[in-house]
């Protein structure tokens, strides 16, 4: 069983930044999919960073977050990094780690059917 566990949330004001971390508890290299996601109170959860492995790689951004949110992985593929620059209230959210195999992207990056999640860190972007 696989355990993911996020760290790098708290407050910032609009503007500032915030870098997320998500450690895996095992090897996840059978596992094409991790990323962030994010879900904001009477929304429903989105992919805000996704990175899928399948069918050549790519990497999914959230219109909202291109240009101002960088994900990458550590060189074991077992940790991920959310980078977050020029924050906004509109940021504010409880983010989520999430990893799996799956063989299809579009389910990577909306979150559908991933079985392994962390348990969320609180972002919060004050104006």
């Amino acid at each position: 069983q696989v355990q993911l566990v996020e760290s790098g949330g708290g407050s910032v004001q609009a503007g500032g930044s915030l870098r997320l971390s998500c450690a895996a508890s095992k090897y996840t290299y059978s596992h094409n999919c991790m990323g962030w996601f994010r879900q904001i109170p009477g929304k429903e959860r989105e992919g805000v960073a996704v990175i899928y492995g399948g069918g050549g790689g790519s990497t999914y951004y959230a219109d909202s977050v291109k240009g101002r949110f960088t994900i990458s992985q550590g060189n074991t593929k077992n940790t991920v990094y959310l980078q977050m620059n020029s924050l906004r209230p509109e940021d504010t959210a409880v983010y989520y780690c999430a990893t799996d195999l799956t063989l299809r992207r579009d389910y990577c990056y909306s979150g559908q059917n991933l079985n392994y999640w962390g348990q969320g860190t609180q972002v919060t972007v004050s104006s």
